[in-house]
């Protein structure tokens, strides 16, 4: 009998990609994927935090690679970030700088929000649907992004709650919650297909 010492980190990853030079460039892969959503982004004049796609990219992220590997993805995507590669919203300083800017809490959320959303739903879809384990995962995930950014942009921009609220969270709820179904029914729909 032989066993084998690595296991995919999503039923999603099987022959090279399931190796480690295979999850490497799943990885990497994944950080242009989040990248390439980062530039799709709306300044907003009353605030300096834009409205952008790059959480349903990492909720994407999380939901196929799995707890551990969304999360080392997307520090991987932060390090790019830091290290000057033009992977941040364009409408922020890039690097370091951005890192520390007013939407630094959101951007050093990124490896739990992948993480909670991949190892939640995981969890959850031994007991339920793929879509309502995917839903509540990704709606934990999302709020812990806010819970981060909000945060941050509090103690960086000495805001009052209120004026946090209405500059770096009202405004994106509806946004929000429109991914988050996105991500659901993509995995969902994803998930069913690869069973059949």
């Amino acid at each position: 009998m032989q066993t084998t010492l690595t296991q995919p980190a999503s039923p999603a990853l099987s022959g090279f990609a399931a190796t480690l030079p295979g999850k490497l460039l799943v990885g990497l892969a994944a950080t242009a994927v989040v990248a390439a959503a980062a530039h799709i982004a709306f300044p907003l004049p009353f605030t300096p935090v834009p409205f952008i796609l790059t959480p349903l990219a990492v909720l994407g992220v999380g939901l196929a690679l799995g707890p551990a590997a969304g999360f080392f993805s997307m520090l991987a995507y932060l390090a790019e970030g830091a290290a000057g590669l033009p992977v941040f919203s364009p409408t922020g300083l890039g690097g370091v700088a951005q890192l520390l800017g007013p939407t630094g809490g959101f951007l050093m959320a990124y490896p739990l929000v992948a993480a909670i959303a991949g190892g939640l739903t995981r969890l959850l879809s031994r007991r339920t649907s793929s879509f309502l384990a995917a839903t509540i995962g990704c709606t934990t995930a999302i709020t812990v992004l806010f819970l981060g950014g909000a945060s941050w942009f509090t103690l960086y921009a000495h805001h009052s709650l209120h004026a946090t609220w209405i500059g770096a969270v009202a405004p994106f709820l509806p946004g929000e919650a429109v991914k988050v179904v996105a991500a659901a029914g993509i995995y969902s729909t994803l998930t069913k297909s690869s069973r059949s």
